[in-house]
C-alpha cells in the first residue's frame, strides 16, 4: 500500500530561488549529475550525501540546496533520476503526470522503479568508489523519497521532505535512522498517511523524526516562496533538520 495519494498540481508548482550554484556539473555513468564539494578542510571524513531530487531534478533550487549540504561538510551528489526527461517548473494543471511517469515524454523513457533504481545505484557507486564515502546518507525530496527508502543498506541514514509514492513496505524496509519534514497541506502525503508512517517507524524501533511545518504545502523545502516569512522559515528549518540528523546519526553512529 502506498503512503502517497495520486499526484497533484503541487508536484511542480513553486518559485525559483536566487543564488549562484558553486558545484560541478558532470556525468555519472551516462547520467547528468551535479557535485557539490565542501570547502577545503571542512569535509566530514568518509561522509557524503546522495540527493535524490523532485521531478524537476537538477535545477537552480536543487543545486543551491546541494551547495548548502556541502557547506556543512558533506560531499553531495544530485543524480538525474529522470534520464534527461525532468519536468519544468509550473506545469499546466492538466499535464498528464501519470503518462509522463509511466512512459516518459517520448513514450520510451519511463520513470518507474525498474528504470530509476539503476540510476540511484550509479550515484551510490560513484560516491563510494570515486569519492571515498563510507558513511552514506541520502535526502529524498518529493519523488526522491521513495528511492532513499528503497536503497537501504547502501544508504544508512535518510531524510525525506514531503515524500511521494513511498510504499508502506518500502518505509518499513528502511532499517536506518529516518527523518521526515512534512507539510501541513499536502494532498500527496496527507495527515492520514503521515500517521501511518508514524506507526510503521515506531514499530521499527529505530530513531525517527517527523516534523510538521504549518501553513506550507507539498514542495515547500525546495520550491517555496521565500519572500513569505513562514515559508522561508519552514524551508530553512527543514534543511537544518536534515543536517542535524546526519550530524547525529551518520557522523556519530
Amino acid at each position: 500500500m502506498s503512503l502517497a495519494k495520486a499526484p497533484a498540481a503541487c508536484c511542480t508548482v513553486g518559485s525559483l530561488h536566487e543564488g549562484t550554484p558553486t558545484g560541478q556539473e558532470l556525468k555519472v555513468g551516462k547520467y547528468d549529475a551535479y557535485l557539490a564539494t565542501p570547502p577545503e578542510g571542512k569535509a566530514k571524513k568518509d561522509a557524503g550525501v546522495l540527493f535524490v531530487p523532485d521531478i524537476i531534478s537538477i535545477w537552480q533550487n536543487s543545486k543551491l540546496l546541494a551547495d548548502q549540504y556541502a557547506a556543512n561538510g558533506y560531499v553531495t551528489l544530485i543524480i538525474d533520476v529522470f534520464n534527461g526527461d525532468a519536468l519544468s517548473l509550473n506545469r499546466p494543471a492538466d499535464f498528464d503526470f501519470m503518462g509522463w511517469l509511466t512512459k516518459g515524454s517520448t513514450g520510451d523513457n519511463p520513470h518507474t522503479k525498474e528504470y530509476v533504481d539503476p540510476i540511484v545505484k550509479e550515484g551510490i557507486k560513484y560516491l563510494k568508489e570515486q569519492k571515498g564515502v563510507k558513511k552514506l546518507g541520502a535526502v529524498g525530496y518529493c519523488f526522491g523519497a521513495k528511492y532513499v527508502a528503497r536503497h537501504y543498506p547502501d544508504i544508512s541514514v535518510g531524510f525525506f521532505a514531503h515524500p511521494s509514492f513511498v510504499d508502506e513496505e518500502e518505509l518499513a524496509g528502511f532499517k536506518g535512522p529516518l527523518s521526515i519534514a512534512a507539510a501541513e497541506t499536502d494532498e500527496i502525503f496527507p495527515a492520514e498517511n503521515r500517521h501511518k508512517a508514524e506507526v510503521i517507524l515506531a514499530k521499527g524501533g529505530l530513531p525517527y523524526q517527523i516534523n510538521l511545518y504549518s501553513q506550507v504545502e507539498h514542495g515547500f523545502s525546495v520550491r517555496c516562496d521565500i519572500s513569505k516569512k513562514i515559508q522561508k522559515y519552514a524551508k530553512e528549518q527543514a534543511f537544518i533538520q536534515a543536517v542535524t540528523w546526519f550530524d547525529t546519526w551518520l557522523i556519530d553512529e
